[in-house]
């Protein structure tokens, strides 16, 4: 039996593997830094293969700063770290299948890539805009707490590693582009074949950060950008009253493959069609069929006579002189001013309708501004919360319409989560059934802050409680509707495993074999599990059931796409009964079976009664 990875996918292998395959005369072996030997590029040759296409020299078009190298690198590299579940801060645990995920955003994206990978229909983020007081991330995470110390002077209890990244540093800039960049590298992974990513910025690093995803995600998958008028308000006071006063935020949107969009959803009009002229038949609307005839748009064969008239000067008809004689027998054209128009009636489109275009432009009356999402937060959480520049509803929730009913949100700068909000907003207004993750970083709150007064010591308390209040205030104002209220809270942490788990060649086997369990003591059933799930690629919201069977505990997820047993000296009763049941894949705990011969057993049993279920060892 294979022992389970336990930690996040090797991006730069799986990047090797690729080449591989295209290329397989351009893999070699090399060793890495552990010493153990592992596939590799020989770029040279690669370079040969690709003569035609390869740079030579400096002359490039490209955008780069100090430390870009180094975020793509720490992007791809894998961590040994896990999601832990907390059932007593989730609501309807059992049922939802939404997720509120506590950690620093650039591991938690590491650890979704497989599970998530290609799931996800929409991301919504809403960065730090690097204004000199925002928090961005240190992604360097080899530091010592010493080095960090002198760096940045800031260290959570949590060890996160946070600074506040001001004008007068002089990387101000190229932090926040490595900042930006890793996480939009993985988020880019996530995303379905028609999914499409929204980012909320402003003046401070809008240009770079399309710069960016020109890059990760292609100039060709660039949709647009959305300017929401952001506030109404002048400042009326000091010198920024006499100067160019900011209205409008842009929202960056990308798609994954631009190709596979096939068109947002839209909001039917209630307008309906009109029909303000009377025609032959009746009340009509009049279409003019003329239209150019310069340059690419002439066609001489399409200048012939309707109703005895040909088209006026500089111009042609839209229809060929089949449908114009057509049309003249069903006395369906007239001369209306001069000129020779197609009568369309009522009964001619009963079955055509009319639609609320995705404009582009998200005005301040309809959508909100910033001070309208202020006012939402601290109207749902009963106080003042201090946070100034929180989306409103109407905004996040509009963008999730176009995008569909059933689809997974991410928003892995969750903030105080106005996009968990819109998501279920919507899902009781039209009954969709979309689902949200929100990704964050538990950032204490200021002290003097009315949020630490009020008992939320940091940012994910405030998202996690405002989740729960908004759910009972959608139920208060649609009490027929029917929506997932809850989600799953799990909190990024170090691996469940020993490190003996990783590093059993620097140990003797009979060193090794004194160890109980190559599981960390404070680590439950429910951990193992869901790193398990992480492991395996599987999603993290799905159902799950836990029985006991011969005095052993046994979880059965999403109705058998994984079983699993952690307890120690498992009777093989227990083994033959999860068999039986034919999972997709079953896991154990190593330590439960006492030597070799039992593990040959275990997998002797499946082949006979599961041949198809793939068996690992934790």
């Amino acid at each position: 039996m294979d022992k389970m990875r336990m930690e996040s996918e090797n991006i730069q292998q799986d990047n090797v593997a690729k080449i591989a395959a295209l290329f397989p005369n351009c893999v070699t072996e090399a060793r890495g830094e552990d010493g153990h030997l592992k596939k590799a590029i020989n770029f040279e040759l690669l370079k040969q293969m690709l003569s035609d296409s390869v740079i030579d020299g400096d002359e490039a078009y490209e955008f780069t700063w100090v430390g870009k190298k180094a975020s793509i690198v720490e992007a791809n590299r894998p961590i040994r770290k896990t999601l832990r579940p907390v059932k007593a801060d989730s609501v309807n645990w059992d049922t939802t299948e939404n997720l509120y995920i506590e950690g620093d955003n650039l591991e938690v994206l590491k650890l979704l890539q497989e599970s998530y990978l290609g799931k996800v229909k929409m991301i919504y983020i809403d960065p730090p805009y690097n204004t000199g007081n925002d928090f961005i991330y240190n992604d360097d995470f080899k530091m010592s707490s010493e080095d960090y110390a002198d760096e940045s002077g800031e260290v959570d209890a949590e060890g996160n590693r946070m600074f506040k990244n001001t004008d007068s540093n002089g990387r101000f800039h190229s932090d926040w582009c490595s900042m930006i960049y890793s996480r939009l590298m993985l988020a880019r992974n996530l995303l379905s074949k028609d999914g499409v990513i929204f980012i909320s910025i402003d003046e401070h690093e809008d240009s770079n950060l399309k710069k960016i995803c020109d890059e990760i995600y292609g100039r060709a998958n660039y949709i647009g950008d959305i300017v929401w008028e952001s506030t109404t308000q002048p400042i009326n006071a000091g010198s920024a009253q006499f100067g160019l006063q900011k209205k409008t935020e842009p929202i960056i949107v990308y798609a994954k493959q631009k190709e596979n969009i096939k068109g947002f959803v839209l909001k039917e009009t209630d307008n309906g069609l009109k029909y303000p002229h009377v025609g032959k038949y009746g009340p009509c609307r009049f279409e003019i069929i003329e239209k150019s005839d310069a340059g690419s748009y002439s066609r001489p064969s399409m200048k012939f006579q309707i109703l005895g008239q040909y088209p006026r000067e500089g111009k042609r008809w839209q229809i060929g002189e089949e449908t114009a004689r057509q049309l003249e027998r069903e006395g369906k054209v007239e001369i209306v001013d001069g000129i020779v128009k197609k009568a369309v009636y009522p009964e001619d489109e009963k079955d055509k309708k009319q639609y609320v275009p995705f404009w582009s432009f998200f005005d301040a009356k309809q959508y909100g501004t910033a001070q309208t999402g202020k006012d939402e937060l601290n109207e749902v959480m009963e106080t003042a919360m201090g946070f100034d520049t929180v989306k409103p509803i109407a905004l996040i929730k509009s963008i999730i319409f176009h995008m569909g009913e059933n689809n997974i949100i991410l928003d892995f700068f969750s903030g105080s989560a106005t996009t968990a909000h819109a998501v279920m907003q919507l899902n009781a207004e039209d009954g969709g059934h979309r689902k949200f993750i929100m990704v964050q970083l538990p950032e204490e709150t200021d002290e003097k802050s009315e949020a630490f007064k009020a008992g939320y010591k940091n940012i994910c308390e405030i998202g996690k409680e405002r989740i729960r209040r908004a759910a009972k205030k959608i139920h208060q104002d649609n009490p027929d509707a029917t929506f997932d209220d809850g989600f799953r809270v799990l909190k990024l942490d170090d691996t469940n495993m020993k490190d003996v788990y990783y590093a059993a060649g620097d140990y003797s086997q009979d060193l090794v074999s004194m160890f109980e369990s190559n599981v960390k003591p404070d680590r439950t059933d429910l951990d193992l599990l869901f790193g398990c799930l992480l492991d395996w690629g599987l999603p993290l919201s799905l159902p799950y059931t836990s029985e006991i069977i011969d005095g052993c505990k046994v979880h059965t997820y999403n109705d058998g796409d994984l079983i699993a047993c952690f307890d120690e000296n498992m009777p093989e009763s227990v083994i033959k009964t999860i068999a039986k049941r034919q999972p997709l894949r079953a896991v154990f705990r190593d330590s439960s079976f006492a030597s070799s011969p039992e593990k040959i057993n275990v997998g002797e049993i499946f082949k006979l009664l599961a041949p198809d279920t793939r068996v690992k060892v934790i």
